[in-house]
């Protein structure tokens, strides 16, 4: 979009008249969040940035070697019971804390961007996109020019999602159950399953399947599904590709995850309990590759040591971050 505010300003507006009542996510709480009312997701009138750091173990496409510009919002609209970030995400006391202004949002990306990352990636973003969306303005109109990464867990609303047609350069998205009781039961998401697909769709409109890298290898446009791989079959993975490969094709770009651990209140279910297993993960790889999907990000198994995040650490959350490789090995 234009570096001038105006052609930003019916698109924020609408944005906007999302939160009063509030059915900017699939939850449609319904609360008046422009009035200060606090929605499911922990948040009010405002966006708290928790963190906003080079991150390096994202995709390689997203990271590259100069880091992604990560914008760690607190809140967020999904409870996951194994949430690795849930000192950000679930802690009441972060997401109600005093809201970041769009300057101070727009200001936070221009360092990142002075820093040398490659992009701007919003971590979390369903819950505050009208104040992340003017922030991306104010910091356009300074001449931020680098594409911008909207990193979702997948419960996302059709009407934000077609909202940020054209803002949006890099659609980062989880796909995280094929059962909408689970979805409930671990994530707290009713309808989860129809969300994240439709999700997945209109990103595809928009972006396409054929992924944009630059000279540097890192990504400019597209769209890559992230698909974790729970103990016990319990994402239902096989039936999430089977989706993707039925709708928006086998070319694209998937990440197949290893790094479950259990974290956060993972220990009282005890199907989440343990780890992946190396067997059950290397059987959603051969499925994967039966469907004929050929541009798959395989994870080497040992990824579960890393993404381990410590949000009280203040500038780097993520110690052990320089050590991940992303591998793109072939479990034997």
């Amino acid at each position: 979009m234009s570096g001038n505010f105006l052609d930003w300003a019916d698109r924020i507006g609408a944005l906007r008249a999302l939160l009063s009542p509030c059915r900017l996510c699939p939850h449609e709480c319904g609360v008046d969040r422009l009035s200060g009312e606090v929605g499911r997701c922990g948040v009010g009138a405002g966006a708290v940035v928790a963190s906003a750091v080079p991150h390096f173990g994202e995709e390689p496409e997203v990271s590259g070697h100069g880091g992604s510009g990560a914008v760690f919002f607190g809140g967020c609209n999904l409870r996951c019971l194994y949430c690795q970030n849930a000192q950000i995400s679930q802690d009441d006391s972060v997401a109600a804390g005093r809201a970041w202004t769009p300057r101070a949002i727009a200001d936070a990306m221009g360092t990142l961007a002075a820093r040398g990352c490659h992009n701007i990636n919003w971590v979390s973003p369903s819950h505050v996109v009208p104040f992340a969306v003017e922030a991306l303005a104010l910091a356009r109109m300074d001449g931020m020019t680098l594409p911008l990464v909207y990193n979702t867990g997948g419960f996302d609303g059709l009407r934000t999602l077609r909202l940020l047609d054209g803002v949006v350069d890099v659609w980062l998205a989880d796909l995280r159950y094929s059962d909408d009781a689970v979805a409930r039961d671990l994530s707290g998401a009713e309808g989860y399953v129809a969300a994240s697909r439709a999700a997945v769709v209109e990103m595809a409109r928009q972006v396409g399947t054929g992924n944009t890298l630059g000279p540097d290898g890192t990504i400019l446009r597209g769209l890559i599904i992230r698909l974790l791989v729970l103990p016990n079959d319990l994402a239902g993975v096989r039936e999430s590709l089977a989706f993707l490969r039925d709708t928006v094709g086998t070319g694209v770009r998937i990440a197949l995850m290893s790094q479950y651990y259990p974290t956060h209140l993972a220990e009282t279910e005890p199907l989440l309990s343990r780890r992946t297993s190396y067997g059950e993960y290397a059987r959603v790889v051969d499925v994967a590759d039966r469907m004929g999907f050929a541009n798959a990000l395989i994870q080497e198994h040992e990824a579960a040591e890393f993404y381990r995040p410590d949000f009280g650490r203040g500038d780097e959350p993520f110690r052990d971050a320089c050590h991940f490789t992303g591998g793109a090995r072939r479990p034997e």
